[in-house]
């Protein structure tokens, strides 16, 4: 069959698909300015004309309820507003897929991600937005030797690049000093968009725990008032980090860390009970031989007085001795004596030993009772301490030290007890260091699965085997998942991760350059970047378009080219560098029958790649092609290019 070009006054008029450009919203990360405004239009549709708000009937809309004055309680700094607008700038990055550096790529839903946490995020919210139930990070804790360096504005992707030395630039990565000038506020306005960020991520039921010491406790604590609401606040747990005191303190030995938790939303957000720990089992006996097994008894008494509560003030008669007991003057019994004579027939009363007691006391069984509430002080027995995470760190890495101040997986453990319940829930931690919570992550699997995002810097690191932290993070996931494969022959879930690195969008910016603009035109003759890979667009697609990065990906060969389907064809990719025009037909028809047997419930998208076709008619042809095919089940092709 020879392919003729679409006719122009042919019935059903053939569109030419959208191009996907720089300036379109699908090469841009979430607009989250855009979703600002139409969340508020929705709510208040009367302070809503052409597109715009009109801030003066809002303030009339909300009444008293707006404050207009300069100094109000809070926490401000310079460059707070610039913070603040850096969070809601897009980003035009893309996170470009390599998988020799990960492990179990076509199976694992685990995603390690090297670059900027802050364009990560902003990356992110397309596709994990009201997705992650656990957020973990332990930041920079601002002591003088920690890493923060300034976002650029304009293009922070550029930033990125250059100071890490992925590009060639003078600027150098820097601790922030106390003697820097601006030592707190430089703190802050890093965290400032990153934290703002996060809580998009965040599912309503879900929380993020903060490591932090008490450098910047008060202007974290600040930050998450004012992001997440006070209302929202939960605890700020100490971590007794420290076995033995640090004796060469000028002034107080600093034996503990803070974990600062805040819940998206208060009101629906509980922390998981935890198992009793041994010391908590050994409080459960069985003196009397009880058949519902070990308990621990409770006083019957509550401090309240006759007068107060006088249906609890009555008589209990001892079983064993026949006397009538009465409660203290100042207090009355827990329950009334419907209650009490119950207790009593089931045996729930305890009169000591010999039965002489002078009061009774409630017996609570084991086998009745509840996990326990946690409790804000973590004690260095139960969750591990600071030695004990470098001790094993050098271990994993055959008693090397690789890594100052990593924190012990059992800490990690209990904020992933706390914060996840069900399988399969994504957790994130986007200051990921050595990789503990990744670590944590791998064995807690063995019992509960739990997905994870890690996201890292590849800050240099001087005298380790490894020459970022980065790599360390990646690594240690490689030597966790051997060890525990190693110690778990039979298990065979997930111990896997692909790895992303961030980099600058496939897709092609205007940008000339003044001294040679012969080059400048002729490298924008192509939308796309020419060291780019069909995979590096392929997932640059599916962050714009909403869709996980572990999402099944399927490849089927048609001629000489690979089509890709995302999401049981959801979305068809042919993303060749070049398409003969004599092979139109039958990448079409072979879209078409690839479609009609993935059969999806939903309409598709047809990505293609604009510049691999040799001119406008060949591009029309096989859109007509694809726009004149009517699916059985009614869904159809949605055409475009990139």
């Amino acid at each position: 069959m020879t392919t003729k070009p679409a006719s122009k006054s042919s019935k059903n008029k053939i569109a030419m698909p959208v191009k996907i450009t720089p300036q379109s919203e699908e090469a841009q990360s979430a607009n989250l300015v855009a979703n600002n405004i139409e969340q508020l239009k929705a709510l208040f549709p009367e302070a809503c004309a052409e597109g715009k708000i009109d801030f003066e009937v809002l303030r009339q809309l909300l009444g008293d309820n707006v404050d207009e004055r300069e100094e109000r309680f809070g926490l401000n700094w310079h460059g707070k507003r610039r913070a603040r607008q850096l969070a809601l700038q897009p980003s035009l990055g893309t996170l470009r897929p390599s998988k020799d550096d990960s492990v179990d790529w076509d199976t694992t839903k685990n995603l390690m991600i090297e670059g900027d946490n802050l364009e990560v995020l902003k990356l992110l919210q397309r596709s994990y937005a009201g997705k992650v139930k656990l957020i973990y990070i332990d930041p920079p804790y601002n002591t003088g030797n920690d890493f923060v360096y300034p976002d650029d504005f304009r293009d922070n992707i550029k930033n990125y690049l250059e100071l890490t030395g992925q590009v060639e630039s003078g600027r150098k990565l820097s601790t922030n000093t106390e003697t820097s000038g601006r030592f707190h506020t430089d703190w802050l306005n890093m965290m400032y968009p990153r934290l703002k960020l996060a809580r998009e991520l965040l599912r309503e039921d879900g929380a993020i725990f903060i490591s932090i010491d008490t450098t910047e406790a008060a202007n974290i604590t600040a930050l998450l008032n004012e992001i997440f609401g006070e209302e929202n606040s939960i605890v700020s747990a100490i971590w007794e980090k420290r076995v033995s005191p640090a004796n060469d303190a000028k002034w107080f030995s600093s034996d503990h860390d803070l974990i600062v938790v805040y819940a998206k939303n208060k009101d629906v957000w509980r922390p998981t009970k935890l198992a009793r720990t041994k010391d908590q089992l050994s409080n459960y006996k069985n003196p009397d031989n009880d058949p519902r097994g070990p308990w621990n008894s409770a006083t019957y008494t509550c401090a309240r007085t006759k007068s107060e509560r006088p249906n609890l003030y009555y008589a209990i008669q001892n079983p064993f001795t026949g006397e009538e007991v009465w409660p203290k003057e100042t207090a009355v019994w827990k329950y009334g004596q419907e209650v009490t004579n119950q207790q009593i027939a089931d045996g729930r009363l305890y009169w000591g030993v010999d039965g002489r007691a002078a009061f009774p006391r409630a017996k609570l069984f084991l086998s009745e009772m509840d996990d326990v509430v946690p409790r804000s002080l973590w004690r260095y027995e139960e969750v591990g301490h600071t030695q004990e995470a470098t001790t094993s760190l050098k271990s994993l890495f055959d008693g090397q030290q690789v890594f100052d101040s990593p924190k012990p997986l059992r800490l990690l453990a209990r904020i992933l007890a706390l914060g996840t319940v069900d399988p399969g829930e994504l957790v994130l931690d986007f200051f990921a260091g050595s990789g503990t919570f990744g670590h944590a992550c791998f064995e807690r699997s063995t019992n509960i699965e739990t997905r994870f995002i890690l996201v890292q810097l590849p800050e240099p690191l001087s005298d380790s085997i490894v020459p970022t932290i980065a790599e360390l993070t990646k690594e240690r996931l490689r030597r966790a998942a051997k060890k525990i494969k190693e110690e778990n022959p039979m298990y065979a879930g997930d111990l896997g991760f692909r790895v992303f690195k961030l980099d600058s969008s496939n897709i092609n910016t205007w940008d000339p350059a003044a001294e040679d603009l012969e080059k400048t035109l002729y490298s924008a003759i192509s939308n796309l970047k020419d060291d780019r890979t069909e995979e590096d667009l392929l997932f640059e697609v599916l962050l714009k378009l909403g869709l996980e990065l572990t999402v099944p990906i399927e490849t089927k060969t048609i001629g000489k080219l690979k089509l890709h389907s995302v999401g049981q064809g959801a979305l068809i990719a042919c993303l060749a560098p070049k398409l003969a025009a004599t092979s139109i037909e039958e990448i079409g028809e072979g879209i078409i029958a690839w479609h009609q047997a993935l059969a999806p419930a939903v309409d598709s998208t047809v990505i293609l790649r604009d510049s691999a076709f040799p001119d406008d008619v060949t591009k029309a042809n096989l859109t007509a092609i694809l726009q004149q095919y009517e699916p059985a089940n009614g869904h159809k092709l949605i055409v475009r290019s990139l």
